[in-house]
């Protein structure tokens, strides 16, 4: 038979056919196959990588540049006398997060100090029982340079985390001595007319005593994914947090664009 006319059909062809292919696979680098697996996860062979602490300095960074965040508790499972008002049934163990403000004051800077009214649902939760965890993610700021492809200010390439931990009230004292009033209403001037002592609502100093951090710094391929011990979130120096830019801030820097 031709060859020019059985084409694929000629067990000579296709014997040809298939050798190529296989020394295609063979030359074709194993880390374009393996690249995809890095996205979501920390890979030792990578050097780009950012360290806890380095982590750590950068979720601080959030903190101290934000000032709103997703406060999360849950349902309590019975009936709780901080549960003043019309539930529907069944929600005991349910999770519920809602956006709250916040602010890093002075002196305890690494615990998010929070108004609490007393009427909302997250602080009757909490004040039931419940854990609470802030959840933050940065924001870059509307002015920053281009990016360098579509995935540089990519929600999932910037970091975000959350705080665990529980609501703790802050004494009347203690705020008026580290001046908490001018602190959070410098960062949220229209909660003023929630202060402590209004005539709208009950509402009380609190701070969210972090207990955990879990960090998401971007792809697994560039950053740190995973939880934060709490000694390193705390001992990130103000100098430190002052310091660090992130992505799209003045000033960053990277090793390609020193």
């Amino acid at each position: 038979m031709n060859l020019l006319h059985c084409g694929i059909h000629c067990p000579y062809v296709k014997t040809i056919y298939w050798l190529a292919l296989l020394l295609l696979y063979s030359i074709i680098p194993t880390t374009a196959a393996q690249k995809p697996q890095y996205i979501l996860a920390n890979d030792p062979r990578l050097n780009a990588i950012p360290t806890v602490h380095e982590s750590a300095v950068q979720a601080r960074r959030i903190l101290n540049i934000s000032s709103i965040a997703t406060l999360s508790t849950v349902f309590p499972e019975q009936a709780h006398p901080a549960i003043l008002e019309n539930r529907p049934p069944d929600l005991g163990g349910v999770p519920i997060g809602l956006i709250d403000y916040y602010a890093s004051c002075d002196p305890i800077a690494y615990e998010p100090t929070i108004l609490a009214i007393s009427i909302a649902t997250s602080f009757k939760n909490a004040r039931a029982g419940s854990n609470v965890t802030l959840s933050l993610r940065y924001h870059p700021p509307f002015d920053h340079p281009p990016g360098d492809d579509i995935y540089t200010y990519s929600p999932a390439n910037l970091p975000r985390f959350s705080l665990v931990g529980h609501i703790e009230p802050v004494p009347a004292s203690e705020a008026r001595q580290n001046g908490i009033d001018r602190c959070f209403f410098k960062r949220h001037p229209d909660a003023v007319a929630w202060r402590p002592g209004n005539t709208i609502h009950e509402s009380w100093w609190a701070r969210l005593v972090v207990e955990q951090i879990y960090w998401i710094g971007g792809f697994g391929d560039r950053a740190y994914i995973g939880w934060i011990p709490v000694e390193e979130w705390r001992g990130v120096t103000r100098e430190e947090v002052e310091a660090t830019r992130l992505i799209g801030e003045h000033g960053y820097k990277t090793d390609e664009n020193p």
